[in-house]
């Protein structure tokens, strides 16, 4: 017998009833809905409604499990890919000099935010009133830096590895062109700048020891020992 349960469609989309069979479920958990088109999410608004089936005039949708962590990744990738696409799409035709980056799903809200970059400052007013029709849903734009751009599309640095800024920093440090000197690096933008066009943030990691070195410079007298510990 069909257990009918209220759901509300991700994101912010309207209340409508589905069979949930024998699946367990609480209010708040998220569905997967049977569809035929792209993964449909829905958040449960209500366990006991008052209707019955025999009262359902069209078809009513199932729900075909409740939604994995998966399901829910899956689910933000391709919300968040579509609403990236119709503000690239919305800002072109409003030729505005912007070049939007990356969009942000929220679960809780149903809301996206969109980070941009812009040299100038932009009126996106109507581009954010067509994102909300559109998207059918609050979205808030960001403008962002360049040290921020890079650490929203990462990539790898120029020592092999991941972005420092996507993989552990949390806050940008102070860099300045005197580290470079200090550390007798070769002054060339292209080697002691990172992708956002910047000076490398790993710049300020050991300024401190060089110019602790260069204050007290060891005796050409004296032999280094290093410790095996150090070596690690």
């Amino acid at each position: 017998m069909p257990k009918i349960i209220e759901v509300r469609l991700l994101p912010k989309g309207n209340l409508f009833y589905c069979d949930a069979g024998d699946i367990p479920l609480d209010e708040g958990n998220y569905v997967v809905l049977d569809s035929t088109n792209d993964l449909k999410v829905a958040k449960v608004s209500a366990l006991e409604v008052p209707i019955q089936p025999c009262e359902l005039t069209e078809p009513i949708t199932r729900v075909l499990r409740r939604a994995e962590p998966e399901d829910l990744k899956e689910y933000r990738t391709n919300q968040e890919e579509k609403a990236l696409a119709k503000c690239k799409e919305a800002a072109t035709k409003l030729s505005l000099q912007m070049k939007p980056l990356a969009a942000y799903y929220d679960f809780e809200s149903g809301h996206f935010t969109i980070f941009f970059r812009a040299t100038e400052r932009v009126d996106f007013r109507e581009l954010v009133h067509r994102l909300c029709r559109s998207l059918k849903t609050r979205v808030e734009l960001r403008q962002i830096k360049h040290r921020d751009e890079a650490r929203i599309l990462g990539g790898i640095g120029k020592c092999g590895y991941p972005l420092c800024c996507q993989s552990f920093l949390n806050n940008f440090p102070s860099v300045s062109i005197k580290m470079a000197k200090e550390q007798s690096l070769a002054l060339n933008p292209m080697k002691i700048s990172g992708l956002c066009g910047r000076l490398l943030c790993c710049l300020s990691y050991e300024n401190k020891n060089y110019a602790e070195i260069k204050q007290k410079p060891p005796s050409t007298e004296k032999t280094a020992t290093v410790n095996s510990n150090d070596k690690q």
